[in-house]
């Protein structure tokens, strides 16, 4: 079967698909957690490295800087920010360190999540609490979502006097939820509250524009939609934050004998480490403009689409947010029948080749699934073949 999408013709998708390189036995349905780049990025790092390990004096003494403000400025340009908000971080994890080390917390303060943010962030907060008496207080989050007033309604009532800080995910990452970040920033700011977005899953998959924002602190991936080598994130700091930033890993920052002056300068020289991921970043945003961001925001969209409307049938059950691009965008969640379905991505991955993530979410399981330019009509038919052997027949006593 072909896609036949009203955004894209199936022979210009095929050809596409060949820019990305994939075992022979594996259908890769898991863009959302690690994005592999496609073969003109690949490249681009590969030539990235071999600079460095031909010349190591070279690159690291007189062009690592130039090229990492390059870098930077490529994606300040992509996200719309001014560059000096921003600096290049392994990953969004990290970023989320950062603010977790530079937010000036004190006993009985309080930081405001909600029961759908990242395992890692809350342990990371969990620790940045527990280090001075602050605690975290959770907004309760209702699936299916219904609204994304609903959403902000619940997050928002939790603040008090004692709140300093909200952490929330521009998108979810296990339940692939857009959220109403505008609305939380603007209401929280004026209630005299800081927002820390959690970001990686929105950057190409959603137009984000950190200025308009204005959130005080947003951490992201590149690895994922953005398709840039893993090792690549940023954080973007508010210009009135930047004077408490506190690295969690110290060095040079700058090659002697040019100490930093500057917030970002702290994370330019981390030490002894290989930088192409971060130098790679303006490759990645090359391919995909080329292509048209809106029309792969189209593109994707149109295939999550038809891909969650095909699973509530299969299934018969919901997908978890309202069939509007307001709520989901490249990636797509449905939930599973009732039971155990602990063991079933092994299962999928051993028995069908297909990378698939499984999620719990509170007391259910859903499968999400992530639609990129390389997925391919035969790719879902599989995926829908081996549920309905997997998990139909099973619900239904047919196994």
């Amino acid at each position: 079967m072909t896609w036949n999408l009203a955004s894209i013709d199936d022979a210009e998708l095929a050809s596409l698909a060949r820019e990305w390189i994939f075992p022979a036995d594996s259908i890769y349905l898991n863009h959302g957690s690690f994005g592999p780049p496609p073969r003109e990025v690949r490249i681009a790092r590969r030539d990235w490295i071999d600079r460095l390990d031909d010349q190591p004096m070279q690159f690291y003494v007189r062009d690592l800087e130039p090229a990492w403000l390059a870098a930077r400025r490529r994606l300040a340009e992509f996200v719309n920010a001014r560059e000096q908000d921003l600096a290049f971080v392994e990953n969004a994890t990290y970023g989320m360190n950062v603010v977790a080390e530079s937010v000036r917390l004190q006993a009985g303060d309080e930081v405001l999540l909600n029961a759908q943010e990242y395992g890692a962030v809350r342990r990371i907060w969990e620790r940045a609490c527990a280090r001075c008496g602050a605690r975290i207080v959770d907004a309760p989050f209702e699936l299916p979502v219904r609204s994304h007033d609903a959403i902000a309604d619940a997050i928002l009532d939790r603040i008090t006097s004692r709140t300093r800080l909200i952490i929330v995910s521009h998108i979810t990452s296990a339940g692939a939820v857009t959220m109403p970040v505008e609305r939380i920033v603007a209401e929280a700011h004026a209630r005299g509250v800081a927002v820390c977005i959690d970001g990686p899953h929105a950057i190409a998959q959603l137009p984000v524009d950190l200025e308009s924002l204005a959130a005080d602190y947003y951490v992201a991936s590149l690895h994922k939609w953005l398709s840039a080598p893993l090792g690549s994130g940023f954080v973007h700091v508010r210009e009135e934050h930047r004077a408490s930033v506190r690295p969690p890993l110290l060095s040079w920052g700058r090659l002697l004998p040019a100490l930093p002056e500057r917030w970002d300068e702290q994370f330019r020289w981390t030490g002894t480490r290989d930088p192409s991921p971060y130098l790679t970043v303006p490759t990645a945003i090359g391919f995909l403009e080329r292509f048209g961001l809106e029309r792969f925001r189209d593109v994707t969209f149109e295939m999550a689409r038809r891909v969650r409307r095909e699973l509530e049938s299969l299934l018969g059950q919901p997908a978890i947010v309202p069939d509007d691009r307001a709520y989901y965008g490249c990636m797509t969640e449905v939930l599973l029948p009732e039971g155990d379905w602990s063991g079933l991505q092994d299962r999928l991955r051993r028995e069908e080749g297909i990378e698939v993530p499984i999620v719990r979410l509170d007391e259910r399981w859903a499968v999400r699934v992530s639609c990129h330019l390389y997925v391919r009509r035969a790719h879902i038919d599989r995926l829908m073949q081996g549920l309905e052997r997997l998990v139909v027949r099973a619900a239904t006593g047919r196994a």
